[in-house]
């Protein structure tokens, strides 16, 4: 349908050959980004452990975790539904829907962190550095720990395109005059 769909890493989608019916329906695990042909008589629709994320044409990322789904908006207008539970989310929101419990308030975007796996870039503006580990340890499949708890919320404002796991670091130890240690598989900042 004209639709671009780009998978994380241990992802996957399963979607049939053709759409028909009224919708077009989708089943995703793990994490992918959505940028969907508008066909308001036919909305997009993607079951992540039974919460449903419905579109009409817009551009969002999907992540599944162990406890819940988040569904971040770049463009348009976007429905999760869980268990008789919906939400709206517009340009620039995020929430995060429990699988079970209540859920969580919708969030304002506060980084593009989440476009790593398909831009190749880390965007952080005013990214905390515990947020920031949190993606490499995902991105570089590391084991990143933050020695200090006083250096966890420090603000970091830079771009990092197509760098390597050490030039990352590197950047990291410069910017806050910090010692880097690489422990086994562990690497303490």
């Amino acid at each position: 349908d004209g639709s671009e769909i780009t998978l994380n890493k241990q992802s996957s989608l399963h979607y049939p050959k053709t759409f028909k019916g009224k919708t077009r329906s989708v089943e995703l695990k793990g994490e992918a980004f959505f940028n969907i042909s508008p066909d308001k008589s036919k909305p997009f629709i993607i079951d992540v452990k039974d919460v449903l994320v419905t579109v009409v044409g817009t551009s969002f990322n999907v992540r599944e975790d162990s406890s819940y789904v988040e569904v971040l908006v770049e463009t348009g207008i976007v429905k999760v539904s869980h268990e008789g539970k919906e939400v709206t989310l517009q340009a620039g929101e995020k929430i995060k829907m429990p699988f079970a419990g209540a859920v969580a308030a919708k969030e304002k975007v506060s980084d593009k962190l989440h476009n790593y796996y398909r831009t190749k870039e880390f965007v952080c503006d005013d990214t905390p550095l515990w947020k920031l580990v949190d993606v490499l340890n995902e991105a570089y499949g590391t084991n990143i720990e933050i020695g200090r708890s006083e250096l966890k919320n420090l603000p970091i404002n830079t771009t990092f395109v197509n760098e390597s796991l050490d030039q990352v670091l590197e950047v990291i130890r410069l910017t806050f005059s910090i010692k880097v240690t690489k422990t086994g598989d562990k690497i303490i900042l």
